[in-house]
């Protein structure tokens, strides 16, 4: 499963507790104001065209590397994507769906930068950890394929 941000919308420190190398950490407000004073711009948030938009590309990019998607979610805020080993790394994967999604905001108006920098990625070794984790960004969203 992996899951990234748009820019400046979940900050170190925040307080629905954060991730960094993989692991869940508490608030933490000091460090919370620092990261938000250190924004360049406002954060982002998808308009419901544009979540549409971002998702239509990045399924399309999944067909170009031949990677298959079980379930996708794109919020205003983040994507929940559980999709199936590619051939290529999971950060080449995620560099691509972001390059691919940028590029199509870009193309209908959208300027600056759109995602938080790095991914979170969640493995799935057996079908029920693959089910809990479909399940969960179905909960999101209704979609699945």
């Amino acid at each position: 499963m992996l899951t990234w941000t748009t820019y400046g919308t979940w900050l170190q420190g925040d307080e629905r507790g954060w991730v960094k190398n993989g692991i869940i950490l508490p608030p933490d407000k000091e460090l919370y104001a620092t990261n938000r004073k250190r924004l360049q711009k406002q954060p982002v948030k998808l308009s419901e065209s544009q979540k549409r938009l971002v998702e239509e590309t990045i399924i399309c990019e999944s067909q170009r590397i031949e990677q298959q998607i079980y379930a996708i979610t794109v919020c205003s805020n983040h994507i929940h994507i559980v999709a199936k080993v590619s051939s290529q790394s999971i950060s080449q994967v995620v560099h691509r769906y972001k390059r691919a999604s940028t590029y199509s905001l870009q193309q209908k108006g959208f300027n600056g930068r759109v995602w938080g920098k790095g991914h979170d990625k969640r493995y799935c070794f057996t079908e029920e950890d693959l089910n809990k984790k479909i399940g969960y960004v179905l909960r999101h969203n209704k979609k699945s394929f």
